[in-house]
């Protein structure tokens, strides 16, 4: 039995430890609460002072003897000054070592091995160690270098392994490499039904199950032992045996990294490059242009197998449409730069549509010119002579010269709605840009200002504050050869006058 004090309130409580097959009631013997000392003194109870090892207790007329304490219980009775006596052993009990014996001849000699995995389950769940590995099948046909994911469930010590499938690899997508299992490390044949089982049986005669006589092999003399990969086997650059496959690996997560570092010590875990450098890619060969279509639709054929049609700039068309009087078409008048006697008189209109970057050039028809008029190039768009890309409305002004399809033109004039239109948007046609423009011509009157004021005494002698565009013009073009025609224009718009 087991008595408790409890100093708070003197209470006592007795437990007995069961045992099995007593026939006696056992466990609480007596609940907690003050008991009275026996008679004559039933009037007091007992306190601390009454219990000692080596000590008798009369609680209700059962007689218990103390021989032993814990160690809070010793040192709490020497504090109080009491002299503490030697623990005694429990004095024999013959019917519980009868019990005793009776069980030991009932156990087996050898029992059943039981492999308990709660533990490491309950430890070890849902933690994955996850190794990146290599297969090199370049051996066998049409074989290469393939790429996995193996992954080491802490739980069971079970592997699977993940095919890394890439795009356009031209396999099957099959994740699954290898299906969850304990991989051994030199591989076995198929096992015969029977050969792999917990204990082994020998046949000492007679048929199995039917008045037979058998026995347990306790040597294990014919039990299979195989050798299962576990997490010490598996360290970056190591080569496993999946099944006949030589697996290398190569480099593994954070995870698996705090997980070798906390259990085994490793520090190293340096990734091993199998792959060479690719190098810059080569850049790919567009082929020229075959005449059919558009070259933005030619150009589509040839980026993948299904040919999809261009796209264009829906917003751009909805807003550079024409909406009205509004025509969003810029037209200059254009002559050819050719030395060519029969081009120098031949005049045309180049017209160039907002709305999608086209550019249609028009052949006024002359009398008794020798050439058909009519339309010159059909309405297209039209790429700059290196290639880097095709003709805008920036570089169409006054001035310019272009070439369309190796015909050069030189621009001489343009409509009242191109100029108005160029001027609007000053900030983005920089021969329209006033500022710039004077910053150009006030380097002309630094470096020449002399000439500045005679040129303005002779062509305004009257001295009515205004010249000619053509005087102006040609002033400016002896002294300047950055300023175009049209940015001569748009000063003269901007600060002269129409009488």
């Amino acid at each position: 039995c087991k008595i408790y004090f409890y100093l708070e309130d003197d209470g006592v409580q007795v437990n007995e430890q069961k045992v099995d097959n007593s026939g006696i009631p056992q466990g609480t013997l007596i609940r907690r609460h003050r008991v009275p000392l026996p008679p004559p003194n039933d009037d007091q109870f007992y306190t601390v002072d009454h219990f000692n090892v080596g000590q008798e207790i009369n609680i209700y007329s059962k007689v218990f003897k103390i021989i032993g304490c814990d160690e809070f219980t010793r040192n709490f009775l020497t504090k109080l000054g009491l002299r503490v006596g030697k623990t005694e052993e429990f004095p024999d009990d013959p019917y519980s070592q009868h019990r005793t014996q009776m069980k030991e001849s009932m156990q087996a000699l050898r029992p059943y091995e039981k492999e308990d995995t709660l533990k490491q389950f309950l430890q070890y769940d849902r933690r994955v160690l996850r190794f990146y590995c290599l297969w090199d099948d370049s051996d066998s046909m049409f074989g290469d270098l393939r790429e996995m994911v193996l992954h080491y469930f802490l739980a069971d010590d079970t592997i699977e392994i993940r095919e890394i499938i890439r795009a356009n690899v031209g396999r099957d997508a099959v994740p699954m490499f290898l299906r969850r299992q304990k991989l051994p490390k030199e591989p076995v044949s198929t096992l015969q039904p029977g050969r792999m089982t917990g204990r082994t049986v020998l046949n000492v005669f007679g048929p199995m199950g039917h008045g037979g006589r058998w026995i347990l092999d306790s040597l294990k003399t014919g039990a299979v032992h195989i050798n299962y990969y576990t997490d010490a086997d598996l360290t970056i650059g190591s080569v496993i045996n999946v099944w006949g496959r030589k697996f290398l690996l190569f480099d593994c997560d954070e995870y698996t990294k705090e997980h070798y570092q906390t259990k085994f010590g490793v520090n190293d875990f340096q990734p091993i490059k199998y792959k060479s450098d690719p190098g810059q890619p080569k850049p790919r060969e567009i082929p020229p242009y075959n005449g059919f279509g558009s070259e933005e639709d030619s150009l589509c054929s040839c980026l993948g197998l299904i040919p999809k049609p261009p796209k264009h700039d829906f917003i751009k068309f909805m807003e550079k449409d024409r909406h009205g009087l509004d025509s969003n078409v810029l037209r200059f008048m254009a002559k050819m730069d050719s030395d060519r006697p029969i081009d120098h008189n031949r005049h045309f209109i180049i017209s160039y549509f907002l709305c999608d970057d086209t550019i249609l050039v028009y052949e006024p028809p002359q009398r008794n010119s020798g050439i058909i008029g009519g339309k010159f190039l059909e309405r297209s768009r039209i790429k700059v002579p290196d290639g880097s890309g095709y003709y805008s409305s920036r570089d169409l002004f006054i001035g310019a010269h272009v070439e369309f399809l190796k015909h050069k033109f030189i621009i001489t004039d343009a409509d009242e709605y191109a100029v108005y239109y160029i001027e609007k948007n000053n900030k983005e046609y920089l021969q329209a840009n006033v500022p710039i423009i004077l910053s150009k011509l006030r380097e002309i009157t630094d470096k020449h200002l002399e000439d500045v004021r005679s040129f303005f005494a002779q062509a305004d002698p009257q001295d009515s504050g205004y010249i000619s565009y053509d005087n102006f013009r040609n002033f400016i073009l002896k002294y300047s050869s950055s300023l175009s025609d049209h940015e001569i224009l748009s000063v003269c718009r901007t600060y002269g006058s129409t009488k």
